[in-house]
């Protein structure tokens, strides 16, 4: 009896999850509406002695979005002091929503892909994936390993959509 192959194995397809570049970190929203004169105003006297005495040490190691839940006109520099508290403690921080936050930190760790290891490769993306917003990361991921990939294909590997093929260089 003739030994079972495992084709795909040897094909020298690098197949790639989405999952792999979710973010690790736990994520928080930081809500400035608690921190407005009436809920309408920020009064910069009062803001600064939020950031002069809050906790900000229990940002540690977590990952922070900033937002404001009233409908306010926030100063921006609120947005960078907020920052500024947050910054010695915090792994990540950006101004928007939870999303805008996922998305951050998924294009951050697709931008840590050593491309080099996908030169002229044939890679698959697979096609299911627990992650919030993969069309992001489906488009981040192309754009960052279209340059360096001979073919890069959405799925599994027994039933792939092409994607992108890189033409072949004429003699």
């Amino acid at each position: 009896m003739d030994e079972i192959k495992n084709k795909i194995k040897d094909s020298g397809l690098i197949q790639l999850d989405l999952a792999d570049f979710k973010p690790t970190s736990i994520l928080l929203g930081l809500d400035l509406a608690a921190h407005l004169w009436q809920g309408l105003v920020l009064k910069e006297k009062d803001f600064r002695f939020w950031i002069k005495n809050a906790d900000w040490e229990s940002y540690r190691g977590k990952s922070v979005y900033i937002y404001c839940s009233a409908d306010a006109i926030i100063p921006t520099w609120a947005f960078m002091l907020v920052s500024a508290a947050l910054h010695p403690n915090a792994a990540c921080i950006c101004v928007g929503s939870k999303i805008d936050l996922e998305k951050q930190l998924i294009a951050e760790n697709i931008g840590k892909i050593n491309t080099a290891k996908f030169k002229n490769a044939k890679v698959i993306v697979k096609g299911c994936s627990d992650i919030s917003n993969p069309e992001f990361a489906l488009v981040t991921l192309l754009n960052h390993l279209q340059p360096h990939v001979d073919s890069l294909m959405y799925g599994e590997p027994c039933s792939t959509v092409p994607v992108y093929k890189r033409a072949k260089k004429k003699d």
